[in-house]
């Protein structure tokens, strides 16, 4: 969630039209945000680096762009490293003292 903090702020405008930094998005619960989160659709950037990132099919990769080859290298690459639970809680407990705060 931290690398695609940017992802996340553009999908939110670009499918809810809500911006993150908005005093309205400060009253947010975490289970609202997680739910809007989990129902962010297929167009939203967030969903169409997934995408990208997961894609396995040759056919489709072949046709890939230089960017786009970027963007599932650079994911493939950093995910050779295993997080532990305890580094998930971790980052999980930031985001929630972070939502806490607001």
């Amino acid at each position: 969630m931290i690398d695609d903090f940017d992802l996340i702020v553009s999908s939110f405008k670009s499918s809810y039209g809500v911006s993150i930094y908005s005093k309205d998005f400060r009253s947010m619960t975490w289970t609202e945000f997680t739910s809007l989160l989990s129902g962010l659709g297929p167009d939203s950037p967030l969903a169409r680096v997934v995408q990208i990132r997961l894609e396995s099919d040759k056919d489709v990769l072949k046709h890939f762009t230089t960017a786009q080859h970027r963007i599932r290298n650079k994911w493939r690459s950093r995910n050779v490293k295993k997080y532990t639970k305890a580094d998930m809680d971790n980052v999980i407990a930031m985001f929630q003292q972070v939502f806490a705060e607001m």
